[in-house]
């Protein structure tokens, strides 16, 4: 995304109040547009086709259509340019967090979260960062606990990535950013950068929401390791 450029939101909320509420505090950050906002899953994907947005604040239960195939169908649509999806949930997350990642989403947000953090939470992710808070994370290793090891893509597509690269997709996986993985390999962070770029590019993956998913889908990353 052009950081010379507003980021550009589109809020998705069933609610009126959260849309509302969410909309005032982010067009009032002098680097983030909020283009228009809609209330089920089914607007949400004619809005972001006709406002191309750059990141969608997706709910994840509403009407008409849910946030899960809402994020599913916007992602899948021709074109090279897709946005980021950050799904709107409240405390039951562990529903949804294996199928919102699946489904391409590039984190979570609670609703009841911080102010700042919702303002911190776009610019993340319009940073191409993946937003898996500690909780999500640990979230997501318990259900991929529970998948059976049988149902697992077979690790031969990281055969791709080099030594470095593989070392840097483990740590990805822990949720770790650039900046922390950079102190941890002892490696410059625009290096990491390189690094993340090249392991997306190999395994065609959208961002590092995806890259985690891989990391445990074929076994590089064992939970609780």
């Amino acid at each position: 995304m052009n950081s010379d450029q507003p980021t550009r939101v589109l809020i998705v909320d069933d609610q009126a109040m959260v849309r509302q509420g969410f909309g005032a505090l982010l067009a009032a950050q002098p680097d983030i547009d909020v283009v228009g906002d809609a209330s089920d899953g089914a607007a949400a994907i004619d809005a972001t086709r006709r406002l191309t947005p750059d990141i969608v604040l997706m709910d994840v239960r509403m009407p008409v259509l849910d946030g899960l195939e809402a994020t599913r169908r916007i992602l899948r649509a021709p074109g090279n340019r897709h946005p980021r999806v950050v799904m709107l949930t409240t405390f039951d997350l562990d529903d949804y967090v294996y199928e919102a990642l699946r489904a391409g989403a590039s984190g979570f947000l609670l609703k009841d979260a911080p102010a700042a953090d919702l303002v911190h939470a776009v610019r993340v992710v319009a940073a191409g960062e993946a937003l898996l808070a500690p909780s999500i994370t640990r979230t997501l290793i318990t259900e991929f606990a529970r998948r059976p090891v049988a149902n697992r893509p077979h690790p031969d597509r990281l055969r791709a990535l080099t030594p470095r690269e593989t070392e840097v997709l483990k740590l990805i996986a822990t949720g770790m950013s650039n900046t922390e993985i950079a102190e941890t390999l002892v490696l410059a962070e625009q290096t990491v950068k390189t690094h993340v770029g090249r392991i997306l590019t190999k395994l065609d993956l959208r961002d590092r929401a995806q890259a985690v998913v891989i990391a445990y889908e074929t076994g590089l990353v064992q939970p609780g390791s």
